[in-house]
């Protein structure tokens, strides 16, 4: 395979685990900061590529007082890529710190999970629980591609690319994805909010924001038994220590494995 992968960090917010983790006070520790870190993923393809989700927006960061650390779309400059080189665009779930600049990427098909798409879709969603982590005007630029014919929904386990495949967990959100890709070092899982902390999956800690608490256990389930195939990496989708369990290639991009 000629896959390679990286993820590529735009932005950064600190916080603390009871912030973090659902019921933080069930584990008898002690709260204590926690930085949380902002990725997508480029999975390159010679001079093409497919992108993982594609980041929140200025304006979705400054409300929610995230730091903008560089614009997704001058990152991909870096890797000598250009939006008009991505392909296809995977979001692994809707919210706006995942589909906030999809409308850089002018030529792309969009792939989303059928299951995520009705949901964000539907009037459940403009439930203030639910509503605080999207944005109104992007979920209306889903619909947009949808009506453009830009829109591609799946359901279940599929492939995008040669090598490049999904499986639908849901738990953090409804249609939530995880990305596989394969590559001649190894598959590398690209848990992205399926695992926002390798302490969810190490230490059984579902995060805070999550729809469906069983299907979240599950999915964590789901990305350790991955996890366990020979010459696999995981890559969580807001750790910090991404970029230290990753070999830097360039500022704020680490290439895996």
């Amino acid at each position: 395979m000629d896959n390679q992968v990286y993820a590529v960090r735009y932005g950064t917010r600190s916080t603390r685990k009871s912030k973090v983790y659902l019921n933080h006070w069930l584990y008898g520790e002690a709260d204590e900061p926690v930085d949380m870190d902002y990725y997508f993923w480029v999975v390159r393809r010679g001079d093409r590529c497919v992108l993982v989700d594609t980041g929140f927006s200025r304006s979705g960061g400054d409300k929610r007082a995230r730091t903008t650390l560089t614009e997704p779309a001058d990152l991909l400059g870096r890797l000598d890529l250009a939006p008009g080189s991505v392909d296809t665009v995977v979001v692994s779930h809707a919210h706006y710190d995942h589909i906030g600049n999809l409308s850089v990427f002018p030529e792309a098909q969009i792939v989303i999970a059928e299951e995520e798409y009705a949901f964000w879709t539907s009037p459940m969603a403009t439930r203030l629980q639910f509503a605080t982590s999207v944005e109104a005007d992007e979920l209306r630029y889903l619909e947009k591609l949808r009506g453009d014919d830009r829109l591609t929904m799946v359901r279940g386990d599929g492939e995008v690319a040669p090598g490049v495949s999904f499986v639908q967990v849901g738990g953090h959100t409804p249609g939530q994805l995880v990305v596989n890709v394969e590559t001649d070092a190894g598959t590398v899982v690209l848990a992205s909010d399926a695992v926002h902390y390798y302490e969810e999956v190490e230490r059984d800690r579902p995060f805070h924001s999550v729809t469906d608490l069983a299907a979240m256990y599950r999915a964590f389930d789901r990305v350790a038994e991955l996890a366990q195939a020979p010459r696999t990496s995981v890559v969580a989708g807001h750790d910090p220590l991404v970029r230290e369990r990753f070999a830097a290639v360039a500022p704020d991009i680490v290439q895996i494995p």
